[in-house]
């Protein structure tokens, strides 16, 4: 499976922000049957504070929404399961367990109130969003180095433009 750009961000700032050691994309479960064909976007691995962060990553820039707003709710707690299960099994090492779900456009109303229900899942969304791409804008600025990150280099490059000729 093919990373999307929205992954290379949140890897960014899991790598560069969070400080994490390892960030993996499309991780699957090891030993593949079905339990193998469900994948994690994103997963962060911070060995300092013993911090695994497992995450969900959906970019739709027009608005979160998969079937209906109720499908939509059931997928992210599916994966939101998948994501515990997964720590539960392979990350259980690690002290701290963060599940996050990462979208930059989730409609307010049934959507934003309903994903809040879901138990231990951390939503950054909208603004919440926007302010940690604003922390990796930030860090471009000044950060000249290479990342290995394809969505930070265009960051760095946005960054760093001239207006003189």
């Amino acid at each position: 499976m093919r990373t999307e750009p929205g992954e290379y961000l949140v890897g960014a700032y899991l790598k560069l922000i969070e400080e994490c050691d390892v960030v993996d994309y499309n991780v699957r479960v090891p030993g593949g049957g079905l339990e193998g064909l469900g994948e994690l976007d994103v997963v962060g691995l911070n060995f300092k504070n013993k911090t695994a962060f497992v995450c969900e990553v959906t970019t739709h820039i027009l608005g979160l929404l998969y079937k209906n707003k109720v499908e939509s709710v059931d997928r992210v707690r599916r994966k939101h399961e998948r994501q515990r299960l997964y720590a539960k099994k392979f990350l259980d090492t690690f002290e701290n367990h963060r599940f996050m779900f990462w979208s930059p456009v989730v409609p307010r109303g049934y959507l934003t109130t309903n994903l809040a229900k879901i138990k231990g899942l951390e939503l950054v969304i909208n603004g919440h969003y926007k302010q940690r791409i604003g922390e990796l804008r930030e860090l471009a600025k000044t950060a000249a180095h290479e990342t290995q990150n394809p969505a930070f280099r265009v960051l760095q490059i946005l960054e760093h433009l001239r207006d003189d000729v």
